[in-house]
Parts: structure tokens; C-alpha cells; sequence
């Protein structure tokens, strides 16, 4: 079996492949999109493990699921419509360094020196990468990205906090999506975010969301959680717009600029020495 790192490693490469596929291949209502991907990737984890939490953790697995995937869901792509240029992806690079933070003030893990250095230089690598001249900045989007990376990063860290519920790491995930999914279907009628008949492309796509780019990547993502703690694991989210540069330059044959092949080395040092930081800890 892969080692959880690892398998962190590869949920944040699937991401990557999410802006490309809900760009070209959905239709635009961000949160049937959210809800479909939640409900789904919930279906098909429920079908390899299906156990229900001990008594005294629904509350702390409703507010898992809605930070975690409510919340989450919703406002990235909220913020991914309104901001253009890269700047989502920015914001959400912002996750490492709170998570850091959190972590000092709720578990009292004290980060070192190398550990922010570290953060933050991936926070500069992924800047490179993805912001060009003249992104536009609207205020609306801004704070749905703000409000998106606060959410996953302190449900990280009380997800490290809290541990196991009693059940498979499956079925915890797959609780999750449910919760954040049925909070998602419920906003998507409240606002009428739900399109008519869907094409065929459209239904593959959603097929591959739900599967492919969401149950089995937050399976392999809170399971490094669970494994080795939100601290550890959260840097790795960098890797999200870089797997998303290169399948610009393979498929697409959008060339990146030096600029941008120059973050992609500096996102990867960081990672190395945030390593470096958490072995040395």
C-alpha cells in the first residue's frame, strides 16, 4: 500500500486535472457541480465500506463535512468564477501557513522557523506559477477564496485533533461528502443552480468528477491527515496548480513562461525542505 504522503501526494495531481475538466466539459452552476460532486463521490466510497460513526461523533462529523466539503465546495468555485489570472490559486496556496498557524493555536504545535520559511516560499512558487499581468481582483471572489482555504484548513487541523470516529477511513470520507453534498443540493435549489437536461459529455464528466477527481482523492487525503496530520500534508496542496500548468502545456500545447517554469522548481524546493523541516522536527 502506498504510504500516506504519498497518496496526499497524488489526491493534490488529481486536483489539478479538476479546472481543466470542469472548465471545458460542465455546464456552468458551480454549486450542482459541488453537489453532485460530493453526493456522488460519496455513493461509491459507500459502496466499498458502509459503517456508521459512534454515537457521540455526528456533531463533530457535521461540522467535518461542512468544512471540509460544504463550505469548501461552495466557495471555491464562487471564488474560481469571480477571480481571474490565477489568483484562486493563490489564495488557496494560503492553506499551508494557516494550517501552521492553526496548529499552533489548537493543537500547540509550535512550527519552526524552516517550517514558515518553507510555507512561503511555496506560497511565492505558486505566485509564479499561475498570476499574470493584469489579473483582475473582485472583492466577492476574494472572500469566498479567503472563506474556501480557511474552511479545509481547519478542518484539517481538527480532523488531526479529533482522529478516528471509531470507522474505516472510507466510510469517514465518504460521511463527509454526504454531509457537505445534502448542505450543497439544498443551496443549489435554494438558488435555482441546476441546469435541465445534461449531455452526454456532461454526465461522463460528472462521472469522472465525483469517482476519479473527488472519492478516491479525499479517501487518500484524509487519510494522510489521519495518518501523519494536517501539518504535514497540507504543503502538498501546491501541487494542485502545477499539475494544472503542465496539463495546459501537454494538452492544450500552452507553453509556460520562464517565469513560470522557475515557480514550479521553487513550489518543488519547498516541499524538499518542508521535509527537511518535519524530519528534522
Amino acid at each position: 500500500m502506498i504510504g500516506p504522503k504519498t497518496g496526499a501526494a497524488i489526491c493534490t495531481i488529481l486536483w489539478g486535472f479538476t479546472y481543466m475538466l470542469a472548465g471545458r466539459w460542465l455546464p456552468p452552476h458551480p454549486e450542482m457541480a459541488g453537489a453532485v460532486r460530493a453526493v456522488g463521490g460519496a455513493g461509491f466510497l459507500f459502496l466499498l465500506s458502509r459503517e456508521l460513526p459512534l454515537p457521540g461523533w455526528w456533531g463533530r462529523m457535521i461540522v467535518l463535512g461542512t468544512l471540509n466539503v460544504g463550505f469548501f465546495f461552495g466557495l471555491f468555485f464562487i471564488g474560481a468564477m469571480r477571480l481571474q489570472g490565477g489568483v484562486a490559486a493563490v489564495f488557496q496556496a494560503l492553506g499551508p501557513v494557516l494550517v501552521l498557524l492553526m496548529a499552533w493555536g489548537i493543537l500547540h504545535r509550535r512550527p519552526t522557523g524552516l517550517q514558515f520559511f518553507a510555507v512561503l516560499l511555496g506560497l511565492l512558487g505558486v505566485a509564479m506559477v499561475v498570476l499574470k499581468d493584469g489579473a483582475a481582483i473582485d472583492g466577492i471572489g476574494v472572500a469566498a477564496m479567503l472563506g474556501c482555504v480557511l474552511s479545509i484548513s481547519l478542518g484539517g487541523v481538527l480532523l488531526s485533533r479529533w482522529g478516528s470516529p471509531g470507522i474505516s477511513i472510507t466510510s469517514f470520507t465518504a460521511w463527509q461528502l454526504l454531509i457537505g453534498g445534502i448542505e450543497l443540493t439544498l443551496v443549489a435549489l435554494l438558488i435555482g443552480d441546476f441546469q435541465g437536461p445534461l449531455t452526454g459529455l456532461n454526465i461522463v464528466a460528472f462521472v469522472i468528477l465525483a469517482i476519479v477527481l473527488t472519492g478516491i482523492p479525499f479517501l487518500l487525503w484524509f487519510r494522510g491527515i489521519e495518518a501523519v496530520g494536517a501539518v504535514a500534508i497540507m504543503p502538498l496542496i501546491l501541487l494542485t496548480p502545477v499539475t494544472a500548468l503542465v496539463l495546459d502545456a501537454a494538452l492544450l500545447q500552452i507553453m509556460p513562461s520562464a517565469l513560470q517554469i522557475a515557480g514550479v522548481v521553487v513550489v518543488i524546493a519547498s516541499l524538499l525542505i518542508n521535509q527537511r523541516a518535519m524530519v528534522a522536527r
